[in-house]
């Protein structure tokens, strides 16, 4: 049965900073947590408190936030960082434990048994601290998956409120995503939080197909900032769950454009003019045939309204422009062209694009307009 809402937890303050050559200041990271939380996000992953005593400050300072939104904190399974969490104010402690065979040799140089006695120790202390826990799952897309039913199971018994099923290196595809979180979808009771990696460009399409085998919650980060590829973006996940699969996440979509803007200057990465949802560029139109589409009825070339985003439809002279856009682009400016000089001033505009990789804007399309005053209509261009 599909589910009628997801819980997004947002790890732009975590896995997002972790972005390499990003660092957020403690005035940037409260402004992304004040402005999530206003958004609808209804948990924030905001921080490792055994980075340091400097980290764990900025934790406790967006905890004295008391915002609507959920904390957590993450860090490792074992003494060190579990000590280093308690009292930094956030309510949820992901636990991170490798759970996959080649992790467990060739990093740690541990066993399968050595995971299900550290979690069934850590997960208890963590309780008696005061925290819930959630325990991750590193490199679950690789585990043997009758290993990880063991691993839940023992999540489960020790009192853990979540599993992060974590898709460490991008490795999954959409089918391979459902499959997984609807096999532990069907052993546990446990919430169940999706973390993708987009290193195949899937994260977004992986965090759907988890949302809809049973997964409760899921991990984002704004912009899709994250270590290498980076993660499964904000903008993308809340959008395309809500036109796609009627999945609601109690995020306000007038504000993803605006945190989107917040978190690249902070982040100092820009946003791609073609990011999906909050790119520059994402409605605007050039083809003459989008165009003519468009001004005849806007679901010809719109899968979901712009204004949803607090956005609108824009139309740009270019290359594929046709000479109906230049009489509408013109009127637009108070000035009524005929079909003859609009075909003249579409071949500047032509022209202008090719050499100069851009729309012309008002300047040089009045600049063309007086050119063509003096020069005879061009004729029907192809």
């Amino acid at each position: 049965m599909r589910p009628l809402s997801v819980t997004v937890n947002d790890t732009t303050l975590r896995d997002g900073e972790q972005t390499a050559g990003v660092a957020f200041s403690l005035e940037e990271k409260t402004a992304i947590a004040r402005a999530l939380s206003a958004a609808g996000v209804a948990e924030m992953e905001v921080g490792i408190p055994a980075m340091g005593a400097q980290e764990r400050e900025i934790v406790a300072a967006i905890s004295a936030l008391q915002l609507p939104a959920r904390l957590m904190v993450w860090g490792r399974m074992c003494t060190n960082d579990l000590d280093a969490a308690r009292g930094c104010g956030a309510h949820i402690v992901n636990l991170s434990i490798p759970v996959s065979d080649l992790q467990l040799r060739h990093k740690l140089s541990r066993d399968r048994t050595w995971v299900l006695d550290t979690i069934g120790r850590f997960v208890p202390e963590a309780l008696a601290a005061g925290m819930e826990v959630c325990v991750g799952g590193e490199d679950a897309s690789r585990a043997d998956p009758e290993f990880l039913f063991e691993v839940v199971e023992t999540v489960q018994a020790a009192g853990a409120r979540r599993f992060r099923f974590a898709d460490t290196l991008g490795l999954l595809d959409p089918f391979s995503a459902y499959e997984r979180i609807g096999a532990l979808r069907a052993r546990c009771d446990l919430e169940i939080e999706m973390h993708a990696h987009d290193d195949l460009g899937l994260a977004t399409a992986n965090t759907l197909a988890a949302a809809l085998a049973g997964a409760t919650h899921i991990n984002t980060t704004v912009n899709g900032l994250g270590e290498r590829a980076g993660n499964a973006p904000l903008e993308e996940a809340v959008i395309a769950l809500r036109h796609l699969h009627d999945i609601e996440t109690g995020v306000d979509a007038l504000a993803l454009v605006g945190i989107s803007g917040l978190v690249a200057r902070a982040s100092g990465r820009p946003v791609p003019v073609n990011k999906s949802i909050v790119g520059e560029s994402v409605f605007t139109h050039e083809a003459g045939i989008h165009v003519d589409g468009l001004t005849k009825n806007c679901l010809n070339y719109q899968g979901f309204d712009p204004h949803e985003v607090g956005r609108e439809h824009r139309i740009v002279l270019g290359k594929h422009s046709g000479s109906g856009a230049v009489i509408r682009t013109y009127a637009e400016m108070g000035i009524n062209l005929d079909e003859g000089r609009a075909r003249t001033i579409l071949a500047r505009v032509r022209s202008f694009a090719v050499a100069r990789k851009r729309a012309p804007g008002f300047r040089e399309l009045m600049s063309f307009l007086l050119e063509c005053v003096t020069l005879p209509p061009s004729p029907t261009l192809n």
